[in-house]
Protein backbone atom coordinates (compact mmCIF):
# COMPACT_ATOMS: atom_id res chain seq x y z
CA UNK A 1 0.00 0.00 0.00
CA UNK A 2 3.14 2.10 0.47
CA UNK A 3 4.44 2.27 -2.92
CA UNK A 4 0.50 3.35 -4.31
CA UNK A 5 0.60 6.16 -2.01
CA UNK A 6 4.12 6.98 -3.38
CA UNK A 7 2.89 6.79 -6.83
CA UNK A 8 0.03 9.25 -6.03
CA UNK A 9 1.96 11.59 -4.21
CA UNK A 10 4.42 11.58 -7.48
CA UNK A 11 1.38 12.65 -9.74
CA UNK A 12 0.10 14.82 -7.40
CA UNK A 13 3.85 16.60 -6.77
CA UNK A 14 4.49 16.19 -10.36
CA UNK A 15 1.52 18.78 -11.40
CA UNK A 16 2.83 21.64 -8.40
CA UNK A 17 6.69 20.72 -10.10
CA UNK A 18 5.53 21.43 -13.55
CA UNK A 19 3.26 24.38 -12.49
CA UNK A 20 6.68 26.04 -11.06
CA UNK A 21 9.08 24.89 -13.43
CA UNK A 22 6.64 26.38 -16.32
CA UNK A 23 6.00 29.52 -14.33
CA UNK A 24 10.29 29.96 -13.83
CA UNK A 25 10.75 28.84 -17.55
CA UNK A 26 8.03 31.99 -18.34
CA UNK A 27 9.19 34.32 -16.02
CA UNK A 28 12.50 34.11 -17.77
CA UNK A 29 11.83 34.76 -21.49
CA UNK A 30 9.54 37.22 -20.25
CA UNK A 31 11.96 39.18 -18.84
CA UNK A 32 14.38 38.50 -21.26
CA UNK A 33 12.15 39.91 -24.09
CA UNK A 34 10.84 42.60 -21.92
CA UNK A 35 14.47 43.87 -21.74
CA UNK A 36 14.92 43.55 -25.21
CA UNK A 37 11.39 45.80 -26.41
CA UNK A 38 12.47 47.99 -23.37
CA UNK A 39 15.99 48.99 -24.96
CA UNK A 40 14.09 49.55 -28.34
CA UNK A 41 11.21 51.79 -26.98
CA UNK A 42 14.53 53.57 -25.16
CA UNK A 43 16.41 53.93 -28.17
CA UNK A 44 13.64 55.51 -29.97
CA UNK A 45 12.17 57.21 -27.61
CA UNK A 46 15.65 59.03 -26.99
CA UNK A 47 16.44 59.40 -30.74
CA UNK A 48 12.90 61.43 -30.69
CA UNK A 49 14.29 63.72 -28.29
CA UNK A 50 17.60 63.80 -29.39
CA UNK A 51 16.31 64.96 -33.03
CA UNK A 52 13.80 67.70 -31.23
CA UNK A 53 16.91 69.38 -29.52
CA UNK A 54 19.10 69.37 -32.12
CA UNK A 55 16.53 71.10 -34.79
CA UNK A 56 16.27 73.88 -31.65
CA UNK A 57 19.59 74.17 -31.28
CA UNK A 58 20.09 74.54 -35.33
CA UNK A 59 17.37 76.90 -35.27
CA UNK A 60 18.75 78.53 -32.71
CA UNK A 61 22.31 79.00 -33.80
CA UNK A 62 21.08 79.99 -37.48
CA UNK A 63 19.22 82.86 -35.78
CA UNK A 64 21.75 84.01 -33.88
CA UNK A 65 23.63 84.41 -36.40
CA UNK A 66 21.45 86.79 -38.02
CA UNK A 67 20.76 88.62 -35.70
CA UNK A 68 24.69 88.81 -34.78
CA UNK A 69 25.40 92.72 -36.27
CA UNK A 70 21.75 93.83 -35.32
CA UNK A 71 21.68 96.54 -32.39
CA UNK A 72 18.19 97.78 -31.47
CA UNK A 73 16.75 97.19 -28.20
CA UNK A 74 13.98 94.69 -29.68
CA UNK A 75 16.76 92.64 -31.16
CA UNK A 76 18.74 92.71 -28.11
CA UNK A 77 15.90 90.87 -26.24
CA UNK A 78 15.30 88.80 -29.17
CA UNK A 79 19.30 87.73 -28.71
CA UNK A 80 18.95 87.47 -24.63
CA UNK A 81 15.70 85.07 -25.57
CA UNK A 82 18.21 83.27 -27.81
CA UNK A 83 21.11 83.31 -25.83
CA UNK A 84 19.40 81.60 -23.07
CA UNK A 85 17.54 78.92 -25.41
CA UNK A 86 21.59 77.82 -26.40
CA UNK A 87 22.54 77.82 -22.38
CA UNK A 88 19.12 75.68 -22.01
CA UNK A 89 20.00 73.46 -24.66
CA UNK A 90 23.56 72.85 -23.53
CA UNK A 91 22.94 72.24 -20.20
CA UNK A 92 20.48 69.25 -21.00
CA UNK A 93 21.73 66.20 -19.50
CA UNK A 94 22.02 63.79 -23.28
CA UNK A 95 24.04 61.07 -21.70
CA UNK A 96 21.71 60.69 -18.55
CA UNK A 97 18.95 58.62 -19.25
CA UNK A 98 17.71 58.40 -15.12
CA UNK A 99 17.86 62.71 -15.03
CA UNK A 100 14.62 63.18 -12.87
CA UNK A 101 13.56 66.33 -14.52
CA UNK A 102 14.76 65.27 -18.05
CA UNK A 103 10.71 65.85 -19.18
CA UNK A 104 10.31 69.29 -17.41
CA UNK A 105 14.20 70.56 -18.75
CA UNK A 106 12.55 69.36 -22.27
CA UNK A 107 9.53 71.25 -21.36
CA UNK A 108 11.52 74.36 -20.54
CA UNK A 109 13.10 74.19 -23.36
CA UNK A 110 10.15 73.63 -25.72
CA UNK A 111 8.16 76.92 -23.88
CA UNK A 112 11.34 79.11 -24.61
CA UNK A 113 11.58 77.94 -28.28
CA UNK A 114 7.83 78.94 -28.40
CA UNK A 115 8.64 82.62 -26.74
CA UNK A 116 11.71 82.56 -29.33
CA UNK A 117 9.59 81.83 -32.27
CA UNK A 118 6.92 84.64 -31.13
CA UNK A 119 9.50 87.09 -31.08
CA UNK A 120 11.26 86.39 -34.11
CA UNK A 121 7.63 86.35 -35.57
CA UNK A 122 8.05 83.11 -37.03
CA UNK A 123 5.65 80.18 -36.96
CA UNK A 124 7.86 76.43 -37.11
CA UNK A 125 6.19 73.48 -37.29
CA UNK A 126 8.04 70.74 -35.40
CA UNK A 127 7.43 67.50 -36.81
CA UNK A 128 8.89 64.15 -35.92
CA UNK A 129 7.48 61.07 -38.88
CA UNK A 130 8.97 57.73 -40.51
CA UNK A 131 10.80 59.54 -42.98
CA UNK A 132 12.97 61.72 -40.50
CA UNK A 133 12.09 64.88 -38.08
CA UNK A 134 12.15 68.62 -39.06
CA UNK A 135 11.31 72.10 -38.40
CA UNK A 136 9.30 73.55 -41.53
CA UNK A 137 8.04 77.55 -41.91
Amino acid sequence: MAGSQDMFDAIVMADERFHGEGYQEGYEEGNSLGMIEGRQYGTLHGAKIGSEIGCYQGFAFAWRCLLHSCTTEKDSKKMKALESLIGMIEKFPYDDPTYDKLHEDLDKIRGKFKQLCSLLNVQPDFKISAEGSGLSF
